[in-house]
């Protein structure tokens, strides 16, 4: 995985002068908790040891002038350059989820003034790893800094949010914002997406003789953005069949009786995928506490299942990873992020790292599958100022 250069560094070589400061901001993993964000409900991140970074300078004018590493012609960097009063929802590109920000924050009142903006980040991009929102939030916390602005790390959040549903038209929950803004190394971020309220809940593996591999598939099905669209209606209207706000408030011990209640099978599998996972955060919180992580690999499998099966957002790639990985010894696995490809978690023990590897890479090989990435994560800290 390709690491960013030193703060400050292409900014000053891009603009000719340092910038006044680098923010970095991490991508995220989900343990569990899938698709429950937009349902009120519970879910558990931790931030990744890969990030977003943005080095940054105010303007004397009204100009944003927005730069990324990972975007060139021909080995040479492109500034693109927008108007402040002129930004307008809509806009299409990697460069709306910045200037989407840019515009959230002055809809909220705001005062910015011009800003250049030269952009890192080493978060593997379309892996369901959430590269946007780390790149959201690393700009958002720069801007804070360097205007002054009096906002908390989830006000922040919920305007990095605002950017995705509103300016990007990406109509994504808020645990992607808020994790990135608020995990804290060493721990998972247990979020009440309704309330957004958190609890830090101990994640350190080793300790135990387990890891958490990452699995990047490396694909994305293009069935995905419209399904998952299709999900959240689905949701909704199970919500409303059964006379609830949201799926979160049927108690997870009445699940057979709610979903006996709703006609339409589809949406009565993907209710019932819902609330079986919100009773999965839970009991995944509550084994972390306990000091049991070994235990929460069982919880992970039968939340693949669920998702493959009532939320139907699994693929080929995906269940050979999890059904592969518990073959060669893995304690639990399943898909995270939004399906139809990315990437898996794998819950193992350190001396099985190996074994399990080897028979993924193994498996992708002989189903004609592009070889998977893998890498190994510890819980590591949300956004911050770096330089």
């Amino acid at each position: 995985m390709r690491v960013p250069a030193a703060p400050g560094e292409g900014f000053r070589r891009l603009f000719g002068r340092p910038a006044e400061g680098t923010w970095s901001a991490p991508g995220r993993v989900n343990l569990i908790g899938e698709f429950t964000d937009y349902n009120d409900g519970y879910v558990l991140p931790l931030a990744l040891p890969y990030s977003a970074r943005a080095s940054a300078s105010r303007r004397d004018d009204r100009l944003v002038k927005v730069a990324s590493a990972q975007r060139s012609d021909r080995g040479e960097i492109s500034v693109v350059e927008a108007q402040l009063d002129r930004l307008q929802p809509g806009a299409s590109g990697w460069t709306s989820y910045v200037l989407g920000v840019v515009w959230a924050l002055r809809e909220a009142g705001a005062q910015i003034g011009g800003i250049e903006l030269h952009l890192d980040s080493d978060v593997p991009i379309g892996a369901g790893l959430s590269s946007s929102a780390a790149l959201e939030c690393s700009v958002a916390l720069a801007l804070r800094d360097l205007y002054g602005l009096s906002l908390t790390l989830q006000e922040l959040a919920c305007l990095a949010q605002k950017a995705e549903n509103e300016y990007v038209g990406v109509p994504t929950g808020i645990m992607d914002q808020t994790a990135s803004m608020r995990c804290q190394a060493g721990h998972a971020l247990f979020l009440d997406t309704r309330t957004l309220e958190v609890h830090q809940v101990p994640f350190d593996l080793r300790p135990a003789g387990l890891t958490l591999l990452v699995v990047n598939t490396g694909v994305k099905h293009a069935l995905g953005n419209s399904a998952y669209a299709d999900r959240r209606r689905d949701c909704m209207a199970a919500a409303s069949a059964l006379g609830v706000v949201a799926l979160r408030d049927i108690d997870p011990e009445d699940i057979e009786v709610a979903v006996a209640r709703l006609s339409d099978e589809v949406v009565r599998r993907r209710a019932r995928h819902i609330i079986s996972e919100q009773a999965r955060v839970v009991e995944v919180v509550s084994l972390l506490n306990s000091g049991r992580p070994r235990d929460v690999g069982p919880v992970l499998t039968a939340g693949h299942r669920s998702l493959r099966d009532d939320f139907e957002v699994s693929c080929a790639e995906l269940d050979t990873v999890v059904d592969v990985s518990v073959s060669a010894g893995a304690v639990g696995a399943r898909m995270t992020g939004g399906g139809f490809g990315g990437s898996a978690v794998v819950l193992v023990e350190l001396g099985a790292v190996e074994a399990v590897a080897t028979a993924i890479a193994g498996a992708f090989a002989n189903r004609g599958f592009a070889p998977p990435e893998l890498f190994d994560v510890v819980a590591s800290p949300g956004a911050a100022r770096i330089g």
